[in-house]
């Protein structure tokens, strides 16, 4: 298996990924798959951001992917970033959400950033829950019933792993005390 940052020609294999779990599982509460058109876009601004998009791929086969995101968009959370990890069905449980996830927690620690926040859909997705446990994410909240999806109300469970130094040190950055 090959971890590479994803680009274009990917596109297609990430939508088809997406489009599955957002048709047919409840990770996503998006409730229509996004176009590759809009896949695109999501990727352009992941790279405009800075941030990390990477595919595991096996003989040019996308398996999955996990990209990072700032978790908000206000400047006290610019050490805080969020996780987004979807595999293809036929490749889970196969050790390639891990070995994205770690890849990019290493990468993310390696950029200064201090939290990384899972949001992970459906208090039942026990596959992603334990991938991030694993990881070394804790819980730090649930959140009930927040979305309805395929007739049923949905949680979202809230995870945090700090990185590098977390919170036991200010950054070094000139702005980093800045309110």
């Amino acid at each position: 298996m090959n971890i590479i940052e994803a680009n274009e020609s990917h596109i297609p294999a990430i939508q088809s990924i997406y489009a599955h779990h957002v048709n047919y599982g409840i990770a996503s509460f998006e409730t229509e798959p996004p176009s590759c058109e809009e896949m695109s876009a999501r990727l352009a601004k992941v790279r405009e951001e800075g941030l990390l998009w990477l595919v595991a791929a096996v003989d040019n086969q996308v398996m999955g992917y996990c990209y990072l995101s700032f978790y908000r968009t206000r400047y006290a959370y610019r050490f805080t970033l969020e996780d987004s990890v979807y595999i293809d069905p036929q490749f889970q449980g196969r050790g390639v959400g891990k070995a994205l996830l770690q890849r990019a927690l290493s990468w993310a620690g390696q950029q200064g950033y201090r939290q990384m926040i899972a949001n992970v859909g459906n208090s039942e997705n026990h596959g992603s829950l334990a991938l991030h446990r694993s990881l070394g994410f804790t819980v730090s909240g649930t959140l009930y019933s927040v979305g309805l999806k395929h007739g049923r109300w949905v949680d979202t469970v809230i995870l945090q792993r700090p990185l590098g130094q977390g919170s036991d040190t200010l950054p070094a950055s000139a702005d980093a005390a800045r309110l």
